[in-house]
């Protein structure tokens, strides 16, 4: 009796095709929500408004853009839109939670303004090590994370002023550096969805300021070693 035995093909690899770049839309997004809030730290525009935009704008389609840029294998990118997508929903959540629930109760005296401005020192130690890696990017990136980073420095020593009964005058100052960032990021969407649309670049982003190595980045690289038969 003959058996006869099914041929199956090794696994394939399959390459999939690049997603269109969700940079613009995480930055836009960014934006937004940025200039919103910052506007109310800056004692123009008033509160609440930008808790929707938190959730939805910020949030949502900052993280959905984080994640668009793991398909895209940036790792950076993916990193920050992912991050500061969970930073506006967090806020936001945090703050409807502490206005509409028994939650909010828990918190005494000086314990709200403390608490945001250990919340922004985290994301401050986040973002001061993103900074550098956007050296990397381009010049319009780095931007965005040198503004992003003294706002929140800025915010944070501001709110710890505030909860020690001191004038709010550094929380508003956070608020206009705030406005700056928001202005700096709506314009490297702006320049990353009109780029995209064209064959040659439109809007100047600049070269990356950090494109070579440093030496000591070759210090811990593993050595090829020939082994004998």
């Amino acid at each position: 009796m003959a058996v006869f035995a099914e041929e199956r093909p090794g696994p394939t690899l399959v390459e999939l095709s690049p997603a269109a770049d969700p940079a613009p839309l995480g930055l836009a997004a960014f934006a937004l929500t940025t200039f919103m809030l910052s506007g109310h730290n800056a004692t123009f525009i008033p509160d609440v408004f930008w808790v929707g935009l938190a959730l939805f704008y910020g949030g949502v389609a900052q993280l959905l853009a984080g994640m668009w840029e793991f398909r895209n294998r940036n790792v950076f990118g993916a990193t920050a839109f992912s991050t500061y997508g969970g930073f506006w929903l967090s806020l936001g959540v945090f703050v409807i939670l502490a206005e509409t629930t028994k939650l909010g109760g828990a918190l005494k005296g000086n314990d709200l303004d403390n608490g945001l401005a250990w919340f922004l020192l985290a994301f401050a130690i986040f973002n001061t090590y993103m900074m550098f890696w956007s050296l990397r990017v381009n010049v319009a990136v780095f931007g965005v994370f040198l503004t992003l980073e003294i706002t929140e420095i800025l915010l944070a020593l501001g709110n710890f002023r505030v909860a020690h009964g001191q004038s709010p005058w550094i929380l508003h100052a956070g608020g206009w550096t705030g406005i700056v960032t928001a202005a700096v990021a709506w314009y490297a969407s702006a320049a990353g969805v009109v780029n995209g649309m064209s064959e040659r670049p439109v809007l100047a982003v600049g070269r990356p300021l950090w494109d070579r190595l440093p030496v000591f980045s070759h210090l811990g690289s593993p050595v090829l070693r020939r082994t004998e038969a």
